[in-house]
């Protein structure tokens, strides 16, 4: 793995406080949306963190707006090689597989999702939830944006699996997620296609029997450069993860995570 981490000579960096939560952010090409978003950050989360970037290439337009600007953030930044190949989903397995802290939670650089509400994410981890999911379909979640299409059928799928399997988030296909490490250590994945790893990982932690909840959460098309979501090439791979719970048996015993102290 190659990694790119912050400037050791920073003079911010002996005031990091050890981060409790990694965002990791694949990135291809982004360089008009990585400062706003890392700005973002700044602004909207509360406890500390580390941001994880995940590129495929050297190449990358994303990585010299990153390092001219490195040491004017407050929490540190890892720019991280994809080590499985190129694309979405390697770049998101690379994350989950190299991230130190207690959980993470996976977002993407286009500025789509809102950062708000990882606190509220953070605070259900605290609790004892293994995984918390941002959800567009839940009261107060909203979607602004998008391909019709896309939407209609991403809310199909969460809103059918909630009631008829008991699945406890109605935004199952949403990437927005956080994760303790517990899960990742415990689930093998197995995604080949793209988005859908996180469908994934939800599908086979629940018939693991781990807790599971969500919070509210808007999403918005993003503002500047192209999405690279393929819905007709990946969705017989969300597909194969849908079925797989339609037709499990639901857990006997749900097991939670250890109870934190918020902030630490």
């Amino acid at each position: 793995m190659i990694s790119d981490s912050y400037n050791p000579n920073n003079k911010l960096d002996t005031n990091f406080k050890n981060p409790i939560l990694s965002l990791i952010v694949p990135v291809y090409n982004e360089k008009d949306c990585i400062l706003p978003l890392l700005k973002n950050i700044e602004d909207s989360i509360k406890i500390p963190i580390s941001v994880e970037i995940i590129y495929d290439k050297e190449s990358d337009n994303t990585l010299p707006i990153v390092r001219n600007h490195i040491d004017e953030f407050d929490f540190p930044i890892n720019l991280i090689k994809n080590i499985y190949g190129v694309g979405a989903l390697n770049a998101i397995k690379t994350g989950l597989h190299s991230f130190n802290a207690d959980a993470c939670v996976v977002i993407m650089a286009d500025g789509s999702d809102d950062l708000n509400s990882i606190n509220g994410m953070y605070g259900l981890f605290c609790q004892g939830f293994h995984i918390v999911c941002g959800s567009r379909y839940m009261k107060n979640g909203m979607q602004i944006g998008g391909p019709i299409f896309k939407k209609f059928l991403s809310k199909l799928a969460g809103k059918s699996l909630f009631y008829f399997t008991g699945l406890p988030t109605s935004d199952v296909t949403n990437s927005f997620k956080l994760y303790s490490k517990e899960t990742i250590e415990a689930v093998d994945i197995e995604s080949a296609g793209g988005f859908e790893i996180g469908m994934e990982i939800v599908v086979k932690s629940y018939i693991m029997g781990l807790a599971i909840s969500e919070v509210p959460t808007s999403w918005k098309d993003r503002y500047a450069g192209t999405s690279n979501f393929k819905l007709k090439e990946w969705l017989p791979f969300y597909l194969r993860w849908y079925f797989k719970i339609l037709f499990s048996k639901k857990p006997a015993k749900i097991s939670f995570n250890k109870i934190r102290k918020v902030g630490y």
